[in-house]
């Protein structure tokens, strides 16, 4: 370990890559202070690309083993390197190209786990514990994920930490927004994100003439997702679109497929009643949208997909059922008329605020990765943690 702060190296995708990984990614070494604090991204990408940022050293090209040799080397000139784990982003089947790469190392390895399934396919098991046996750390980012590991994969406790998704600081932005709005605006329900199947937001659309008598404004903000264009095009947008205009409920519903920045995304976010996540996933364990939802103080009605059930079941949120726009319908009725429903939530969240931000998860990563750089049994991490 160098002397002084710890250097980290990130393996995973990053911007301009849209997907969830890269923006978290993103965040997260922006908080943990980027170049000049020792924190480097060896960038995941499916072909050569030009380098998009100073703190992208270098890149691991998918299907490259002069690639995955370089990315190596670059890897091993932090003291920790972190890898972003999803089976969807690396090459081979179910990203298994991943482990030869990790197994190359001679750095310690903390293993960030977005996804942990309970039924997976046996490819995908192997994968999974051959990265728990590799790591000397494992981060995921819910208690459900943690005790899915525990439970289905025999992690040992001690190696496992949870650290939440992370989301902008902009606790300040929601007062000054909600106080500029006029009091007779059509209440604003919102849906944002990359689009595509399994999204359930046509679960959304088709509730929405329910609600004709408080004419609500269903905004569904966001781009579709870079890979589902490659292999079916804008299909799904247009499915909504026909669903929206079969259920009368066109001039309920508006979609948006500006790119948002984050400050304007804040103030996007700050003014809307209530926001909807009707999502189809019965194995969810990390929504970035929920936690940024959630720091924003917003209310949220959502699908009771597993991150949903942990950090809305106190009555932060309302959980309803998949595939329901009935549900859906009678739970966004409670928060825009019921006294008291919406102002609890909101206090309910604000409360949440302060660990879900990123400057507080960017610490708790700077407290791993010095425990793993420096550490000799994994009981020093499970102190750090």
């Amino acid at each position: 370990m160098t002397a002084g702060r710890t250097r980290v190296g990130f393996l995973s995708t990053y911007p301009p890559t849209q997907c969830g990984l890269a923006t978290f990614t993103a965040a997260l070494t922006e908080h943990m202070g980027g170049p000049a604090a020792g924190v480097g991204v060896v960038r995941v990408v499916d072909s050569p690309q030009p380098p998009p940022a100073p703190e992208v050293v270098g890149q691991l090209v998918n299907g490259s083993a002069s690639s995955a040799r370089s990315a190596a080397t670059l890897l091993d000139g932090f003291d920790v390197v972190v890898v972003q784990h999803e089976y969807g982003i690396f090459g081979g089947p179910d990203g298994r190209d991943v482990l030869a790469l990790v197994d190359s190392l001679a750095a310690p390895v903390v293993v960030v786990l977005h996804t942990v399934l309970v039924d997976p396919s046996t490819s995908q098991r192997e994968i999974l514990l051959h990265l728990m046996a590799r790591a000397a750390h494992l981060v995921t980012m819910t208690e459900t994920a943690r005790d899915r590991l525990l439970e289905h994969y025999a992690a040992d406790p001690a190696k496992v930490s949870v650290v939440q998704h992370g989301a902008p600081d902009h606790r300040d932005v929601g007062p000054v927004v909600r106080a500029a709005l006029p009091a007779d605006r059509r209440p604003t329900v919102l849906t944002w994100g990359l689009l595509g199947p399994g999204k359930g937001i046509e679960w959304a659309v088709e509730a929405m003439p329910a609600l004709r008598d408080l004419h609500p404004r269903y905004l569904v903000l966001g781009r579709t997702h870079p890979k589902v264009l490659e292999h079916s095009g804008d299909v799904y947008r247009q499915d909504l679109l026909r669903r929206a205009a079969e259920n009368g409920a066109d001039d309920l519903v508006e979609f948006d497929a500006s790119y948002l920045d984050v400050a304007r995304l804040a103030r996007v976010v700050a003014a809307a009643d209530v926001v909807l996540l009707p999502y189809d996933s019965r194995e969810q364990v990390t929504s970035g949208v929920l936690i940024e939802a959630v720091a924003a103080g917003r209310p949220v009605v959502s699908t009771a997909f597993p991150h949903a059930v942990e950090l809305l079941g106190d009555g932060t949120g309302l959980l309803v059922p998949r595939e329901d726009p009935a549900a859906i319908a009678a739970a966004l009725r409670r928060v825009l008329t019921e006294p008291g429903t919406a102002a609890r939530m909101t206090r309910l969240a604000e409360a949440k605020a302060p660990e879900l931000v990123w400057p507080a998860v960017a610490a708790r990563y700077r407290e791993i990765a010095a425990a793993v750089a420096g550490r000799t049994t994994s009981a020093d991490v499970a102190t750090a943690s």
